[in-house]
């Protein structure tokens, strides 16, 4: 049986969402809408996952939270101020690792004492006790093109985290990763993520992934895209690395699957047709 963990303190910071659109290219022949109007508030700390089928408009989402994408309509406020240009106290993943070939591991997370002005000796400390808690001190010194995928990625990870963003915003992280490198990083990542509790908007494909990580998941419909359920998940942290077999897990992906088989998402191939004698 899965047990509660301890409740670990809260550094996040919350997001309001109102009537948040997005309709491109809006002045010419052809507009595109990509969203329709969203309303969703996200607790401080929370851990939240966006799933639904590719075109949806997850990465449009995120991207307008983080203030690299100009909305059609509605208001993000993240705390208390409203986003009206890029968010740079905020750590950002995507699927692309995006290290610098040219420096090692260590360096590459070192960018943000120049990006940020941090002091190095403060920053330095936290990139190593990222690095020993994801048991990569032998990589430190390594260029990219010495490590795997995984270990790449765990890299990111750490840049990611490591100058302690009370926001973190990931575009499928795990994405270009074997099914076991994605099942050590997605417990790695929820170890990290329960040290400080910081907000995570984490976008995803994969179902059992969202289920794994979040304390809520918001169901996305094909474009253009809209909030068709918002699931709250209640299983214990820290969890398992094998979730398959706990009848709760199961309840909380069949619930997403139905969603996505009554939108077309999935489907059954039809049956060939057979003469019966």
């Amino acid at each position: 049986m899965m047990t509660e963990g301890k409740s670990p303190s809260v550094t996040g910071v919350p997001i309001h969402i109102r009537d948040v659109s997005k309709v491109f290219g809006e002045d010419s022949e052809k507009p595109f809408r990509a969203l329709r109007p969203i309303n969703v508030d996200i607790p401080a700390g929370q851990f939240i996952s966006v799933v639904g089928a590719s075109g949806c408009g997850k990465s449009t989402l995120m991207l307008m939270i983080a203030g690299l994408l100009e909305r059609s309509t509605g208001d993000i406020k993240i705390g208390t101020k409203s986003v009206t240009k890029p968010v740079t106290e905020v750590g950002i993943a995507f699927q692309d690792h995006l290290l610098l070939e040219f420096r090692t591991a260590f360096d590459n997370v070192m960018l943000h004492a120049d990006i940020r002005g941090i002091d190095r000796k403060e920053l330095a400390k936290r990139a190593r006790d990222l690095f020993a808690q994801l048991r990569l001190e032998h990589a430190m010194d390594k260029y990219p093109r010495q490590l795997s995928g995984g270990m790449r990625q765990r890299v990111s990870l750490i840049r990611t985290l490591v100058h302690e963003p009370s926001l973190i915003l990931m575009d499928e992280p795990f994405g270009a990763l074997d099914a076991l490198t994605r099942l050590q990083v997605r417990m790695d990542l929820e170890s990290l993520w329960l040290r400080r509790r910081p907000t995570v908007v984490f976008i995803t494909h994969s179902v059992e992934e969202a289920v794994g990580l979040s304390d809520r998941i918001l169901v996305m419909s094909p474009s253009p895209g809209e909030v068709v359920d918002d699931i709250e998940v209640h299983l214990p942290r820290p969890r398992p690395i094998v979730l398959g077999d706990a009848p709760e897990f199961a309840g909380y992906v069949d619930r997403i699957h139905r969603h996505f088989e009554r939108l077309g998402v999935l489907h059954g191939a039809p049956l060939p047709h057979t003469n019966v004698a």
